[in-house]
């Protein structure tokens, strides 16, 4: 090898070293399956989660589900009910891959949190930084319904980092936006905001929405919003790297989490769960509306929403909650410090989310006064959940993880998702 060709390779080497994740001193063991009694589960009190999930099938509240419970990681339970299709009938099986819409979101905000790790920018830095198309936001100020024309004021600040990780940063949600003028705004621009089978970039979208007013000045309201989506687009202008490509090689991989994509790979696509709705009563496969139903299967295959874009399992996004319940590490391999995970599991947002609840950098996060409630988790316990009717949450105090995934649309009367958590609390059993 040339001397030349030699050094090249060398810092080329180098800086993927930098890059990858690191060893850890740590080393827990990947999640494998265990008798329930042997983590202080009770194994009678999960049978209550059987019959539940079996009536809400048979009753017609959903049409299948794959649910899955770990505790100090340990799988104590993992099963499926009911059918992943309504044209096929094809029973749901437990490694049936889901769109988990807005359960993505906390992987993009790791992703972030691994290139902050590195010393790459500050939370509080204004991301016109890094990408100057959000330089000098504009706020809403008035909106002519007859011809979709506003005015603006200047924004009092720029939108941080901090701002889009919290949904604080006035940016809006497009189609399903809870303010009719921001609807019209956002489909007026050509935003893309769930996923799409079209031929558009994350990149396109976002320098898209950086010329949108914003709802509000960045800080002062808790505001769901695209945020995410554009912090998957600061994870390209970071890493230097393709969202997707970050991911997999820099988080997934790493995790042994092979059935989380953006873009199922032909061999998975079989294992995809069809969007259902009832119709007369029945339950039938969801139509084309403003998004396609046949994402992530089809399509042009380059827009990676860093909000809602990824399709995983019930047991990828185990490994993941397990990860940081472990402080940050799996297996041998450190993904974030358990310092940073401190700071994101802080209140970073007052009371905008109200008492019950406050989002940290990554999840909504329950206070004691949510605790003390019941039926939810301990405080601390870090939840979400996504568009087509998933959910999850993590309880690091009882080191216990659950997960329901379902795919539905429209009017259901499921009321699967408070059950199942308020029946896994009142299982432990030690």
């Amino acid at each position: 090898m040339q001397m030349k060709s030699f050094l090249t390779f060398l810092l080329v080497t180098s800086a993927l070293m930098l890059g990858a994740q690191t060893p850890s001193i740590q080393k827990s063991a990947p999640l494998t399956e265990a008798n329930p009694t042997r983590v202080g589960v009770s194994p009678n009190r999960l049978n209550r989660i059987d019959e539940m999930l079996q009536q809400a099938v048979s009753g017609g509240q959903i049409p299948g589900v794959v649910a899955l419970i770990a505790r100090k990681g340990k799988i104590v339970y993992y099963k499926a009910f009911g059918t992943a299709d309504a044209n096929t009938g094809r029973p749901q099986k437990r490694d049936d891959i889901f769109r988990i819409a807005s359960q993505t979101k906390a992987i993009t905000a790791t992703a972030v949190m691994m290139l902050w790790e590195e010393g790459k920018f500050q939370l509080d830095d204004p991301v016109s930084k890094y990408i100057p198309e959000f330089k000098n936001p504009q706020v809403l100020q008035s909106f002519h319904y007859a011809d979709t024309s506003y005015t603006t004021r200047p924004a009092s600040r720029e939108i941080t980092i901090r701002h889009l990780l919290t949904h604080t940063s006035g940016l809006g949600y497009g189609v399903i936006d809870g303010d009719e003028r921001m609807k019209m705004i956002y489909e007026k621009a050509g935003t893309t905001d769930l996923f799409s089978t079209s031929d558009v970039s994350i990149g396109s979208v976002v320098k898209k929405l950086a010329k949108l007013p914003l709802h509000h000045d960045p800080g002062e309201k808790f505001t769901y919003s695209m945020g995410q989506d554009v912090l998957g687009y600061f994870v390209e202008v970071i890493s230097g790297l393709p969202f997707d490509r970050f991911l997999r090689e820099r988080l997934f991989d790493p995790l042994g989490m092979d059935d989380t994509w953006f873009y199922l790979p032909d061999e998975k696509a079989n294992r995809l769960v069809a969007i259902q709705h009832k119709k007369e009563d029945k339950w039938a496969n969801y139509p084309h509306t403003f998004y396609d139903p046949d994402y992530p299967i089809t399509g042009a295959r380059k827009f990676f929403s860093g909000g809602g874009g990824l399709s995983s399992t019930a047991k990828d996004y185990a490994t993941f909650l397990q990860m940081y319940l472990n402080g940050g590490e799996l297996n041998g391999v450190r993904i974030l410090s358990r310092t940073t995970i401190a700071s994101l599991m802080a209140n970073q947002v007052g009371e905008l989310m109200g008492t019950d609840q406050y989002y940290g950098l990554a999840f909504g996060v329950l206070t004691g006064q949510g605790a003390m409630k019941g039926g939810q988790g301990s405080e601390g316990t870090f939840t979400w959940g996504g568009y087509f009717n998933t959910q999850y949450f993590a309880d690091p105090k009882e080191q216990t993880i659950g997960i329901l995934m379902k795919q539905t649309q429209g009017p259901v009367d499921d009321q699967t998702a408070w059950k199942f958590r308020q029946l896994i609390v009142t299982a432990i059993d030690d």
